[in-house]
């Protein structure tokens, strides 16, 4: 990379963040989540805005230079493995003792119904879709985005809310947690398979490496790992030491993740739920402090801002698709989750409540149509829908979490 490539690429960093912090500040005032307005500044920035608009200005600024793509690629992957590594860091299964049956029933319930009707969608009106030579595949990737919940997002509306330790922010979280795990599984197997060509094997054999890949992280973490950021005696007087530790998990498990043919931020998420809510809670407190802020601060808005500048989101707009996508997305998640709440012994606002919870999409469901657009999974039609339906749906949850629950 030579001195203007560089220079075009700070720029573009710079740009980036500025419009980050701006929408970002703004979305807070409104009440809202910050990823919200992080989106919007990429969309404004991007050939949706920017590149109709000022056209000249919008070439120079992103120049259709390969070193400079690949380069801006490289730092966005990279930080969305620490992201997701904060994510997975927020995964605590112990909630699921307090609560079993009802989080077992709105988990099932809030899985399985918008899964099912993500993937019907897909087969029984095929025509929506375009060409695409792997139909059963694409029909797998639907249900699974929209039986995907945003963990980190609704952590964060929960939060900002006052509503993470009630009974239903317990429920939501709970179950979000174990949906985002089978949704990361099925979408994990879904890529080793679209690459099967790269790696050999087929179908089961692609399900056991990941599934194997899986316990084995969770196995390591827990009677290796843990112990050893337990005990403090590695790290005690060098929390430097610490951060380049953990660090160096997230690439091992990124290296071993695209060895079986799956995406690096699998083997990230995977990590930050082995090490979650098992060590020393001052080591935990150090480890958030160091890791949570920059990944949530940095990488995240970089890559929030980058979806708006991956697609045109006005000639790629398809208001059916978008509208189809949408509402399925809703009843599946809002009727699936709420009924399997109410089944669990919740009244009847609160399961809604919970329904309307887990509708929340977010950042999850943009990471997942960010790698199905780059496997060439999806077009850019259905990635403008999906990135919408999580910005839609961030925003209703937002909107009618704190009605509903008012008392």
């Amino acid at each position: 990379m030579n001195h203007t490539q560089l220079h075009t690429l700070f720029v573009q960093i710079s740009l980036m963040l500025a419009v980050a912090c701006l929408f970002g500040y703004l979305m807070k005032r409104l009440g809202q989540p910050v990823v919200l307005g992080e989106i919007i500044g990429g969309i404004l920035l991007g050939p949706t805005f920017l590149g109709a608009v000022f056209p000249d200005i919008y070439a120079a600024l992103f120049p259709a230079d390969k070193t400079i793509v690949t380069g801006m690629d490289t730092l966005l992957k990279v930080g969305m493995m620490f992201f997701m590594f904060a994510a997975g860091l927020e995964v605590n299964l112990s909630h699921f003792r307090d609560s079993k049956w009802t989080i077992i029933s709105t988990s099932l319930f809030g899985g399985v119904l918008p899964f099912a009707l993500g993937f019907g969608m897909v087969l029984l009106l095929p025509g929506f879709w375009g060409q695409t030579g792997h139909p059963m595949l694409l029909a797998l990737f639907m249900g699974t985005a929209l039986a995907i919940s945003a963990l980190p997002v609704i952590a964060r509306i929960l939060m900002e809310m006052d509503l993470l330790g009630s009974r239903v922010g317990m429920t939501i979280m709970t179950s979000a947690m174990i949906n985002d795990l089978v949704g990361w599984v099925l979408f994990a197997f879904l890529l080793r398979h679209l690459g099967r060509e790269a790696v050999g094997g087929n179908i089961f054999t692609a399900l056991a490496l990941v599934l194997g890949y899986a316990l084995l992280t969770l196995a390591i973490g827990r009677w290796l790992l843990r112990p050893i950021l337990k005990s403090g005696w590695l790290f005690k007087n060098w929390p430097g030491g610490l951060l380049t530790f953990i660090a160096l998990l997230i690439m091992l498990a990124a290296v071993g993740a695209e060895q079986i043919g799956i995406h690096a931020i699998f083997g990230a998420f995977l990590v930050g739920m082995a090490l979650s809510q098992g060590h020393d809670p001052e080591q935990e407190k150090t480890i958030n402090s160091m890791i949570q802020p920059f990944a949530l601060n940095f990488f995240a808005p970089l890559y929030f801002v980058s979806v708006g500048l991956k697609a045109n989101f006005t000639s790629q707009f398809d208001g059916v698709l978008c509208l189809l996508i949408f509402v399925v997305a809703c009843v599946g998640k809002i009727v699936g989750a709420g009924l399997g709440a109410k089944l669990g012994g919740m009244l009847w606002r609160e399961a809604l409540a919970v329904g309307v919870g887990l509708n929340c999409r977010g950042a999850v469901e943009i990471i997942l149509a960010s790698v199905a657009l780059e496997y060439h999974l999806i077009d850019q039609r259905i990635f403008v829908a999906l990135v919408l339906t999580a910005f839609l749906t961030t925003l209703l949850s937002s909107a009618l979490l704190k009605p509903l629950l008012k008392q």
